[in-house]
């Protein structure tokens, strides 16, 4: 098990993570933090557990020594899509090629 200052640490950044998502998101409801498996039995942590109140721990398969915020909402509901424009690539004007210059025998 890690020392109790690094459980700390990584207690610390999980409180800030969910209230940054909670200022910047109001009307969604955080309701787990997503790791990689591999970071939850490297810290002696179980899945499911309870690591801040109200919000439990779940493996995902983000990026090892990162984490997410689970919540209900739906992020980049507004975003736009671009769509993307399909462009014949053969041309319909003929293209004139010069002849490659001739260089004098040396």
């Amino acid at each position: 098990m890690p020392a109790p200052s690094k459980i700390g640490y990584l207690l610390e950044r999980l409180a800030q993570g969910v209230a940054a998502h909670d200022r910047e998101n109001p009307s969604h409801h955080t309701w787990g933090i997503g790791m990689t498996s591999f970071d939850i039995e490297r810290l002696g942590l179980e899945e499911g557990e309870e690591i801040l109140p109200g919000i439990a721990l779940q493996a995902d398969g983000g990026v090892t020594g990162q984490f997410r915020i689970l919540c209900d909402g739906e992020h980049g509901e507004g975003a736009v899509e671009e769509e993307e424009e399909v462009v014949e690539a053969v041309s319909t004007q003929p293209l004139e090629v010069a002849p490659p210059p001739v260089t004098p025998p040396l």
